[in-house]
């Protein structure tokens, strides 16, 4: 491999900057980074290698000689965008919603379903942040005593939504503590010391449709579609980090010990679980990290073979940047990137 191009969509927003700073971290063997985005932000600087890239605006031919395109610009961009970059010989690795259930596609987790790379047309999709982190957990397990059934309540940070989120949880704490009103802009009520059981639109059976992502993601990246899937997602006024209470049941029966020992043998996991020391997983343990975290391991004792557990990650990390770099790294590992 003489040379080895990447390409960021979407360079200066949250989840563009931390794709950056996770090729640098991971030392990915890029001989030239280029930073894209909207005609807005092209002539600004983003920080990478300790030094700077000059954002240049994304054009439909701003991928001659790329290898690897990480987009990060949302769904509308990336239709437009990703067929270009696929017809200059570019791999896609998408992070928005646009290509993740389109058939021929792969959805993929390194840690889940890596063999699923080998059958990509050009672009690959990353899921959702929420899945990510409880696809991970569950591979392992489904893998021993084989998932039926799973119920998950989700505990989602603003970062979720961007920058703009951010800002507006910032705005509104730093508002209430000078006694002033705070003006919701980016979620239809005040998020500042509140829970929003609503993420994106309500949609069939009003389910939101990150709920619906969650439940039609997971049958596709854990190719067993007999997995019943329920899931109630909630946004939180947690900068970074989501938190997921998930509830399995199995067709065979397994112990919280067991599923603890699986899960501290299996990749991209840190089990922290001690009840006793109130040692469990919280957002700012897993905020920068890229692991997934997994607590409060426990028996459900109202069905047969059922477990409780708590999963925490950082969603802009491992929801979404690392997980990109990674299947960038799995497509190096086999052969499939580069010349």
């Amino acid at each position: 491999m003489s040379k080895l191009v990447v390409a960021v969509v979407g360079a200066t927003g949250a989840v563009g900057r931390e794709m950056l700073k996770t090729l640098e971290q991971r030392d990915f063997p890029a001989t030239e980074v280029r930073a894209l985005a909207s005609s807005r932000s092209a002539g600004n600087t983003v920080e990478f290698a300790g030094g700077e890239l000059t954002v240049q605006e994304l054009k439909e031919n701003s991928f001659e000689g790329v290898d690897l395109a990480l987009f990060s610009a949302g769904g509308t961009t990336s239709r437009h965008f990703a067929p270009f970059a696929v017809k200059s010989g570019c791999v896609v690795v998408d992070n928005s919603s646009a290509w993740r259930m389109e058939p021929g596609v792969p959805l993929v987790v390194p840690e889940v379903n890596p063999d699923a790379v080998d059958a990509h047309k050009g672009i690959i999709a990353n899921p959702n942040c929420s899945t990510i982190q409880m696809v991970v957990v569950m591979k392992p397990l489904h893998d021993a005593a084989t998932i039926t059934r799973v119920v998950v309540s989700t505990y989602q940070a603003v970062s979720g939504t961007g920058q703009k989120a951010i800002d507006e949880l910032e705005s509104q704490v730093r508002k209430l503590f000078n006694g002033q009103e705070p003006e919701p802009k980016v979620y239809p009520y005040q998020i500042a010391f509140n829970c929003l059981p609503q993420i994106d639109v309500f949609s069939e059976g009003d389910y939101t449709y990150e709920e619906i992502k969650m439940i039609k993601e997971t049958a596709k990246i854990m190719e067993d579609p007999s997995i019943k899937v329920t899931a109630t997602t909630v946004r939180v006024p947690v900068f970074y980090g989501h938190s997921e209470s998930v509830n399995l049941e199995f067709a065979k029966p397994i112990t919280a010990k067991e599923a603890r020992a699986i899960l501290a043998q299996a990749p991209g996991i840190q089990v922290y679980d001690n009840p006793a020391e109130k040692m469990y997983p919280m957002p700012i343990m897993a905020a920068g990290e890229d692991e997934v975290f997994v607590g409060r391991i426990r028996q459900d004792t109202t069905v047969e073979n059922g477990l409780n557990l708590w999963i925490v990650s950082d969603n802009i990390r491992k929801g979404a940047a690392l997980n990109a770099v990674q299947i960038g790294e799995l497509l190096l590992s086999k052969g499939k990137l580069g010349v």
